[in-house]
Formats: structure tokens, C-alpha cells, sequence
């Protein structure tokens, strides 16, 4: 490399800063990340790790390595709606696919649970892993611009402990410096929404609540207090972050009267009231406040530079999605830039990452915001205005045995319902479907039909666009291996069965060096419970042609008998995909 100093440079260290390292890294892309702390996150913010983030995580072979910190699943997910967290239960919730009625649905859809596992936890298993593989990351270093040409990017940098100024020379640039981005901003790239349309204020601190949660043990308890009412949300918030001895609080306030007071005895105090008791002992260890934004980039990418993670997508937590889609942008990213400089694809191939991620990050700031706004039913349930005493009339109104009180029950049954799209809303995790010159739609197939609410549930499908689904195949020791294992890793893969000699002969013939071929039924990709027979939606003799994110890039849902017919397909599948530079 005599001209450039790494392929690849990326702002932050982050979810998408470092899931973006260690995507390239993995792939056997020179990259260096630079980050202006001294270290990681500091505080818990993000922590809702949900399937589709498990799955990268796997496929990037650290999710092992991830739930030895987590929150196991079943651990997640018995949410709280009570007046304190001592006091009188309202309603309750079972969220993240642990209740009775959701939970195959989790397990049918991934070879991965949810879990939680706190931002300072999953960042330096991205980065220890990065940096391993051969990734160069840098801290106290400090962007301070950069510059683009036809042949690549030159990046100026600032050592905040020598004080030294250099620049690095990369072929690519990636912006993954969080919600204030300064590259964003550098671009030009257009931002639609309102930034801090509300505020909340986050108490992390230790004490012992076993005695009231671990008989219901949940990471989310809402409580419907007077002292926490204040806002979209109105209720105070009380997350488990080490169950069950280390916490946040959160409860919203009015930005027009100015940051309120947090000294320690009125955050103890307002602690209290939210645990319902009024002598624990508390040990606070960070105060702050944030602002709740409502603002998604519309173009992700200009020239050689590409943003990712909250630089793009600026949402509250509502739903546990943002470090989630973070951890995908770059997952989507990373492979693209990998085959570019390898040079197995045109540049062009890179125009997808904007067309693929723009509707995802836009869905989620969507979501994520009516997410808050969705609490208002329960709050108009149990709120009566003008009570000297709020939560004994809040109580009485609920338990009313008389019609206005079954009414009430039936409004509340009707809220808490709502709260699912927030809480169990697996479509929107994992329905994902892509748009863009790197996938190839299947002219058969006809506009896709869905049969359930795409928010809720999962609708797995082999259509170009998708993610493929997850179905439990059987391999040459006899232990299940889903088909999300047999793809992947930063290869095409092409996925054929026992008639399909056809197409295993185009892709040896081919003898590409980013495709493997899956021939499902063969010794190591067993199909005994004809599982993947029911799904796959295309004959045996036909073929799908799986990206290394492992969405379906195109498919031949029709049986091809000849050699010379597959090699034809095949080739011109990949030509589109790719706009390959090397010989298909």
C-alpha cells in the first residue's frame, strides 16, 4: 500500500464504528477507527440486543462471547405497570417474546434469543475482537475533517495526548460519530425531523431490589407515579441494568423551566418514591439528561464516505432498536466496501447501502417515536384529574365493580394491547426487505402478501429482498446447524437441493472466490424435518443466491435441468448484482 494508509477509516467506536471494524477486519480489510475518548461507553444507554443484532453477532463469531455479559432472555421480559415498584400493581406485560403466546414465534423465527447486554459490556467485545483481527483502533484521537477525491479520502486527525496533528489517506471514510455527527454535518446530507422535542432525566445508581423483582424479573418496570408523570411518556422508569443491584431512573421533564434539580437528595428522594420506599439506601454514580429527537438522514452516503448508526437515525430508546440498527448499517456496509476494494464488485455496489438502510432507519425513528406516544392510553386509564390523592383514585377508577369500571378495564385491556408493537414487535425487527440494484427481484413472485400484522409478527420468505429465513438443518456430526450458519461470513453463498446438479455444476464451473454453494439434503445440510421443503418457496431443482448479510439476493424459484441454463442464470445474477469486475 503505497498510496493509501488503510483501506478504510471510521469515525467512532461505537456500535456501528466498531461493528463496522470488525465486519472489515473479519473480512481481511485493512481498517483503522479512531475515537476522541479514552475508552468506551461509559454509561448504559443502549441495551436491548434483539434476534437480528444476535444474529450478526453470530455470524461475526462473538455472540458466545456477548451473552456471558447479557441479561439472559427469559430473565427480560415480566414488565411492570404498578404505582411504585413496593406498591399496587396495575397491569402487566410480557414483553421480548418470553409470554405464552409469543414465545415460539421468537423461537421458530432465529437460532437467537434476545438479550440484554448494556453498551459498556458489548463494545469492547467489538473492539477486543476488531483489534485481534487486525483492526487499528485508536483512541484520544480526535476527527477534525476531511477530504475526498476521485481516488480516495484524505482524513485529518488530532492527538489529544501528544497534541500532534496527521492525516491519513484512506480509500473510504466511515461516519460513525454518534448523534451530533460532525461528518453529517461536513456533507451536507439532508436531515428530516425535529431534534429534542422532549427530555428525560437518567439516575444510574445501585441498591439491592431483588425482594421486589426477582419473583417477576423484567429489565423494564414502569411506574404510574405523581412525582414521574410529566411528558409523552408519564410515567416513571426503572430499568435493571445488573439484575438486580444496579438501575437506572428516568422520568421526563419540562425543558422550557430548565434542567431540574439533580442534586443527590432530590434524585434520592424521587428514587424512592419510584421504588416505593422510603428509607433505601441508594449509591448514585452518574446524573445526566437527554433529549428525545425525532430525525432521520435521507442519504447516507456521498462519494466516498458513508454514515452509520445514530449519526443517521436520531430516536429515543422507545423499543430497542437503535443500537440494534446501528450494529445492521454497518453489517450491511461492511461487505459491500470488502468486495469493492477486493475488487470482485463496481462501485456502484455501494449506491445499495444507502438504498437499502434509508427506509430501515426511518421506519425505526417512526417507531421509536410512536412508541412514547403510545402510552398515552394507559396513563388516560389510570390518571384522574384534581385528586388530592392521585394514585388511591387512580386505583378506585380500575376497581370499580359498576359499568363505568368495566369500561375502564376494557380501554385498559385495549392499551396494554397497543404496547405490544413497542415490546413483542418481532416485524419490525426482523421483515426487513431490501430495495436496491443489489437485489434482483423474482418476476414471479408478484407483490408480497401479508397475512399477519407486519409489525408483530415474522414473515419469513425466500423473495429477493429478505433476510432468508432461519430453518434447523441437521449436519455430518447430527446436531442441528440452522441454515443462517451455512451462510454467510462474508461470502455469496448459493443455496440449491439434491436435484439441483445443475446449479452446484454453474458455481464449480464459475469457481468464483466469494461463493460457496449449500446443497440442502446432502450429508452436512440434512433436512429430516423437511422444514426447509415446507419454506423454502421454490423447487428443489431451483436455486437462491444469498448476499453475505445473508439476504436473498436472487432466486430461480423454477426447476433448471441443464448445466448450460444454470451457468447462464447464475452468471447474469451475479454480473447485475455485482456489476462484477472479475470473470462470471
Amino acid at each position: 500500500m503505497t498510496e493509501f494508509d488503510t483501506d478504510v477509516l471510521i469515525v467512532g467506536a461505537g456500535p456501528a464504528g466498531a461493528t463496522a471494524a470488525l465486519a472489515l477486519a473479519t473480512y481481511g480489510v485493512s481498517v483503522q477507527a479512531v475515537s476522541r475518548w479514552n475508552w468506551l461507553a461509559n454509561t448504559p444507554r443502549a441495551h436491548i440486543t434483539n434476534q437480528r443484532a444476535v444474529e450478526v453477532l453470530r455470524d461475526l463469531g462473538v455472540e458466545d462471547e456477548v451473552k456471558k455479559y447479557a441479561t439472559p432472555w427469559e430473565l427480560m421480559g415480566d414488565t411492570l405497570f404498578a404505582t411504585s415498584l413496593a406498591g399496587e400493581e396495575i397491569v402487566r406485560l410480557r414483553t421480548w417474546g418470553t409470554g405464552d403466546e409469543r414465545v415460539g414465534d421468537y423461537i421458530k423465527g432465529s437460532p437467537c434469543t434476545m438479550l440484554d447486554v448494556p453498551q459498556p459490556y458489548m463494545e469492547p467485545v467489538l473492539v477486543n475482537n476488531a483489534a485481534s483481527r487486525g483492526a487499528s483502533m485508536l483512541f484520544n484521537t480526535e476527527y477534525l475533517g476531511h477530504e475526498q477525491d476521485e481516488d480516495g479520502v484524505t482524513v485529518y486527525l488530532h492527538d489529544l495526548l501528544s497534541h500532534d496533528e496527521r492525516s491519513v489517506r484512506a480509500r473510504y471514510l466511515v461516519g460513525a460519530d454518534g448523534a451530533r455527527s460532525q461528518i453529517v454535518d461536513e456533507l451536507g446530507l439532508p436531515i428530516e425531523g425535529e431534534l429534542a422535542r422532549a427530555a428525560t432525566v437518567y439516575i444510574l445508581f445501585h441498591a439491592d431490589l431483588s425482594r421486589y423483582v426477582a419473583h417477576r424479573p423484567s429489565i423494564l418496570h414502569w411506574l404510574m407515579t405523581p412525582s414521574a408523570n410529566y411528558g409523552e411518556i408519564g410515567m416513571g422508569l426503572l430499568r435493571a441494568i445488573r439484575p438486580w443491584h444496579t438501575w437506572i431512573a428516568g422520568w421526563g421533564y419540562n425543558m422550557a423551566d430548565g434542567t431540574p434539580d439533580m442534586s443527590d437528595q432530590a434524585v434520592t428522594s424521587k428514587i424512592r418514591q419510584l421504588v416505593g420506599d422510603p428509607e433505601l439506601e441508594i449509591e448514585i454514580e452518574t446524573k445526566s439528561t437527554w433529549f428525545v429527537n425525532q430525525a432521520t438522514v435521507t442519504q447516507y452516503s456521498s462519494g466516498r464516505v458513508h454514515c452509520a448508526g445514530d449519526a443517521v437515525h436520531r430516536h429515543p430508546p422507545s423499543s430497542g432498536l437503535g443500537s440494534n440498527t446501528s450494529i445492521q448499517d454497518s453489517f450491511n456496509l461492511a461487505w459491500k466496501l470488502a468486495y469493492v476494494i477486493k475488487g470482485w464488485a463496481d462501485e456502484t455496489l455501494l449506491d445499495s447501502y444507502s438504498d437499502e438502510r434509508v427506509p430501515v432507519g426511518a421506519q425505526v425513528v417512526a417507531r421509536a417515536n410512536q412508541s412514547r406516544k403510545d402510552y398515552a392510553p394507559l396513563n388516560e386509564c389510570f390518571r384522574t384529574e384534581g385528586a388530592d390523592d392521585p394514585v388511591a383514585a387512580g386505583l378506585a377508577k380500575i376497581r370499580d365493580p359498576g359499568p363505568d369500571g368495566v369500561a375502564l378495564r376494557d380501554a385498559l385491556l385495549e392499551a396494554l394491547e397497543l404496547k405490544n408493537h413497542e415490546f413483542n414487535a418481532q416485524g419490525v425487527e426482523l421483515n426487513q426487505r431490501y430495495v436496491s440494484d443489489a437485489v434482483l427481484p423474482d418476476p414471479l413472485a408478484g407483490e408480497e402478501r401479508w397475512e399477519r400484522d407486519r409489525e408483530l409478527h415474522l414473515q419469513a420468505t425466500t423473495r429477493p429482498g429478505a433476510k432468508l429465513p432461519h430453518v434447523w438443518l441437521v449436519d455430518a456430526k447430527g446436531e442441528r446447524v440452522s441454515t443462517l450458519d451455512l451462510v454467510g461470513k462474508g461470502r455469496f453463498t448459493l443455496i440449491t437441493g439434491l436435484a439441483g446438479t445443475a446449479w452446484s455444476h454453474a458455481a464449480s464451473e464459475l469457481d468464483l472466490p466469494f461463493l460457496d454453494t449449500l446443497i440442502v439434503g446432502e450429508h452436512g445440510a440434512r433436512d429430516p424435518y423437511l422444514n426447509w421443503a415446507r419454506g423454502r418457496e421454490i423447487h428443489e431443482a431451483g436455486a437462491i443466491l444469498v448476499r453475505p448479510d445473508a439476504h436473498v439476493a436472487w432466486r430461480c424459484p423454477t426447476p433448471v435441468w441443464q448445466p448450460a441454463d444454470a451457468i447462464k442464470q447464475l452468471s447474469g445474477a451475479i454480473r447485475a448484482l455485482l456489476q462484477a469486475t472479475v470473470k462470471v
